[in-house]
C-alpha cells in the first residue's frame, strides 16, 4: 500500500525538522516549504493527501493560503499546526475549510492522530480547545462579526505584506499587480477602517491576527 503524501509548511526550520522526523516513518513527505505562497504553489503541483501548515507564515498566512487552495480546486486535507490556542483562530481555520487544528506543543501526541482522522474524512480539533470551540458554536459566538472579515481577501494580503515591512513596489511584485493598485488597496483600507497611518494599520493587523505579534523563536 502506498504511503499517503504529506506537504509540510512551516517557516521555523527546527520545528519543521522535528515534524519531519515524526512523519517520515509512516508517510511520504513530498515537500517542506516556508511561506504561504510557496505552500499554494507546492500544493497545486504535488496534490498531497494532507497538508500540515502553520497559520503564521510570511508572505501569506496559512488561512489565506487555504482560501486560495480551495479556489484552485485543491482537495488536500489541511491540518493547521499552530501556536495559537485562541478559539478565534480555530473559527477562521474551519471557516476557510480546514480539517484539523492541532497546537504545536502537543504535536507529538496529537498530529499523527489528527492525520489519520482527516484521512478518514473526519474533523480533528485538539482537546485543549474542543470544548470551548463547541460551546462558542452553541452560544452563537462564532456568528459575531470578525473584524478581519471587514476586509476583502486581497486587502488582507496587502495588509500582511505591509505589516511585514514591504513597500508598495515590493507588494506589487509579489501580488503581480501594479504599484498604483497596491497603494489603492492600502488607502482604501485606511479609509474603511478610519486609520490614518501605517503604524495604525500594522497595529490593526497584529490585533486581528493577520500577522503575529512577533516572530516565533527558531
Amino acid at each position: 500500500m502506498t504511503n499517503k503524501k504529506i506537504l509540510l509548511a512551516d517557516d521555523h526550520k527546527i520545528v519543521a525538522e522535528g515534524i519531519r522526523t515524526l512523519l517520515e516513518p509512516e508517510f511520504e513527505l513530498v515537500d517542506m516549504v516556508e511561506d504561504g505562497r510557496a505552500l499554494v504553489a507546492a500544493a497545486r503541483r504535488l496534490k498531497p493527501d494532507v497538508i500540515v501548515a502553520d497559520i503564521s507564515m510570511p508572505l501569506l498566512n496559512g488561512i489565506e493560503a487555504l482560501y486560495q487552495l480551495k479556489d484552485a480546486g485543491v482537495e488536500s486535507k489541511v491540518i493547521f499546526l499552530t501556536m495559537h490556542p485562541e478559539v478565534t483562530y480555530a473559527f477562521r481555520a474551519f471557516e476557510a475549510g480546514a480539517s484539523g487544528y492541532v497546537l504545536k506543543h502537543s504535536a507529538p501526541s496529537e498530529l499523527l492522530t489528527a492525520i489519520h482522522e482527516v484521512l478518514k474524512g473526519r474533523t480533528y480539533v485538539t482537546p485543549m480547545i474542543a470544548k470551548e470551540l463547541m460551546e462558542s458554536y452553541k452560544n452563537g459566538a462564532h456568528s459575531a462579526k470578525d473584524p478581519a472579515q471587514q476586509l476583502t481577501r486581497r486587502q488582507r494580503e496587502v495588509l500582511q505584506l505591509l505589516a511585514e515591512g514591504r513597500s508598495a513596489r515590493q507588494i506589487a511584485e509579489i501580488l503581480h499587480i501594479s504599484r498604483r493598485t497596491a497603494e489603492f488597496h492600502k488607502y482604501r483600507m485606511m479609509e474603511e477602517l478610519n486609520i490614518h497611518s501605517n503604524a495604525e494599520l500594522i497595529q490593526y493587523a497584529i490585533q486581528n491576527g493577520i500577522v503575529p505579534v512577533a516572530p516565533e523563536p527558531t
